[in-house]
């Protein structure tokens, strides 16, 4: 089944100050700020939510077609992807601006300073639902505001079942608007403290989302999952990790997993374990498109961790 992934393509630049921001910036002095952090090194990584659920989905094995707006600098993640045998028909460049840009940098204590520069992700709404074939189910991952709004309703009017995934976007709609999207969605997917933003902004519980959805998932860290589905609760338990190196791109791996339990008409159980072994995959590399598997030794993780298969 083809899976519709709509949401940004970023160019990530992480960065690390070998001291801390606390004995450059001077308190009393912050209303007139002026630093420079030298940054002897400097990796670039391929981002953005559809970038990474499709390589994350691509992986296991399923047919993913991310669709995104990204600037004419976009030549390396092409080839990228290219590499990878990910579908980028519906990748559009748009002339005159930049892929979006996150610019992170992070001291000794792991406090981080950041910038993100949207870029082309703000013509995200230029792409529509109806010009994919053959799509069985889709996502509308954290991207420009309109493309959001404008592909849960489409993906509503096509009769595609898609899990909505607000994620870092979630303060671009006021109430009225969120309770429409939730309601044009199929499946509900956010960590804990975005549900929380959620739920005092449309004034929603967990039931009262459920009278609209099919489920709501909630990623918590390093305290695993809940799925809350209309059939009840089920909690899913983190998987262990060696090291935990990098979370960034965990939510994404974990959304690839769901997306491909729910293609593959998986109980919730099951779908919630592989999702679960997604992030700590991920977790325990660098980056968000660095880590690697042959389906054969996914299940054999799997069935290492969950004492059966899939």
């Amino acid at each position: 089944m083809r899976t519709l992934i709509c949401g940004s393509f970023a160019y990530d630049h992480i960065m690390v100050f070998e001291d801390r921001f606390k004995n450059h910036i001077l308190p009393d002095k912050v209303h007139m700020l002026n630093v420079s952090f030298l940054v002897p090194e400097m990796r670039r990584e391929f981002g953005g939510c559809a970038g990474n659920i499709a390589y994350n989905l691509k992986l296991l094995g399923g047919s993913p077609v991310p669709m995104g707006t990204v600037g004419e600098d976009f030549g390396p993640y092409a080839r990228w992807m290219d590499e990878c045998g990910i579908d980028r028909t519906h990748v559009t460049v748009v002339e005159g601006t930049f892929t979006a840009q996150a610019f992170i940098v992070t001291d000794l204590d792991d406090n981080q300073i950041n910038a993100f520069h949207p870029g082309a992700m703000n013509f995200s709404h230029r792409n529509k639902v109806a010009d994919v074939c053959d799509v069985g189910i889709g996502i509308v991952s954290p991207d420009g505001r309109d493309g959001m709004i404008e592909h849960a309703e489409q993906f509503q009017t096509a009769g595609i079942p898609f899990v909505f995934d607000p994620g870092q976007q979630i303060p671009l709609f006021d109430a009225e608007l969120l309770r429409k999207l939730i309601g044009q969605a199929t499946w509900l997917a956010t960590n804990d403290y975005e549900w929380e933003m959620i739920a005092e902004r449309a004034g929603m519980t967990v039931d009262e989302a459920l009278d609209q959805l099919e489920a709501v998932v909630i990623t918590r860290g390093k305290e695993g999952s809940i799925i809350h589905s209309r059939d009840g609760r089920i909690d899913v338990p983190v998987v262990p990790v060696a090291e935990a190196k990098d979370p960034t791109g965990c939510g994404d791996a974990y959304r690839a997993g769901l997306l491909y339990g729910l293609a593959n008409g998986l109980d919730w159980g099951t779908t919630g374990r592989i999702a679960s072994l997604m992030g700590a995959i991920k977790i325990a590399e660098d980056g968000t498109q660095n880590h690697r598997f042959a389906i054969e030794q996914f299940h054999g993780r799997y069935r290492d961790e969950f004492g059966s298969d899939f």
